[in-house]
This record gives structure tokens, sequence and C-alpha cells, in this order.
């Protein structure tokens, strides 16, 4: 595995997979994964954080072992990031998969200032578990474009930002 995408969003289908989607689409050669796995986790509690763990939690812990960098798409729900992807990756901080690793956190927002705070709270989590962070990258819903089939097209000086961003991980 290359690089593994996260959509934190708590929707399905959501905005912030799309991208992700429009992402690995215009940079194939990155060879980039789309995790199924983030709602499907339990909400994590320390006492069950032990052997045996649920199937879901292995293999969400070794996505992100088996992966040379991460990408984080998130929208702000409350002024922070969803619940669903904070659940993820309190998943991660016993056993450390995100220690060191390279990480691309990206809002994924209607417009600003939207997403403002949930790169804060999402930067905050990154390096409680020791995440490498190679740059944040705040995107909004109207600087993209939307083909007729309703995919993500990213051109012009979005796709230049995505490009230099990745080219870091």
């Amino acid at each position: 595995m290359s690089i593994l995408c996260i959509s934190g969003s708590a929707a399905f289908p959501s905005s912030n997979a799309r991208l992700l989607e429009a992402v690995a689409t215009t940079f194939p050669e990155r060879g980039m994964v789309q995790d199924s796995l983030l709602r499907q986790l339990p909400l994590y509690r320390p006492e069950i954080d032990q052997a045996p763990l649920p199937e879901t939690v292995n293999a969400w812990r070794g996505q992100f072992a088996e992966a040379k960098a991460v990408i984080i798409s998130t929208p702000e729900y409350l002024h922070n990031i969803p619940a669903v992807l904070k659940n993820g990756l309190e998943w991660l901080k016993t056993t450390g998969e995100l220690h060191g690793k390279a990480v691309l956190p990206i809002t994924f927002t209607p417009h600003p200032p939207r997403g403002k705070n949930a790169i804060k709270c999402l930067r905050g989590s990154l390096l409680a578990l020791e995440a490498r962070i190679v740059v944040e990258l705040p995107l909004y819903q109207n600087a993209l474009s939307k083909s007729r089939d309703g995919t993500w097209q990213i051109e012009g000086e979005v796709k230049e930002w995505l490009a230099a961003a990745i080219e870091l991980l």
C-alpha cells in the first residue's frame, strides 16, 4: 500500500469521499487506497483495547501500518472533526501506527471560513499521535467542479496545490 486515503465524514457517500476518489483518479501513479473501515469501528474505550480485538480494529490498524503515507479529508461538524474520525484516531493511540508517518490533513467544506476549527482539532490529534504533518490544505467545494455524473473534477490551482502536497508525502 502506498497512500491510505481516509474520509473523515460520518455520511456515506460524502463529498470528502468523492474528493479522495478524484484525487486518486487524478494521481493514479501514487497508488492510493480508499479506506472502508472507519464507520465500522466500535466506539473506542480503553478497557476494550486489548486482545482479542474486533477484526475491524485489527484491519484498521493494519492499513495504517502498511501505508507509506496518509491523506485525511474531513468536513467540519460543530466546529470540530466528526466523532467517527476522532474515534478512528483513538484506536491508533496505543499501538502507534501514525508515529512518524507522513500525513496530509485536508478540510473539504462548502466555503470559507468553515474547516478552520476542524483542521485545528485534527492537527492536535495528529500531533498527539506523533504523526508527521507535511502540510495542511483547506479546500472548498466551490473551488472544484462536478462532472455530469457527480464526480469531482480537480483542475487548475487546486490540482497544483494537491500535486505539491502529495509530493511532500
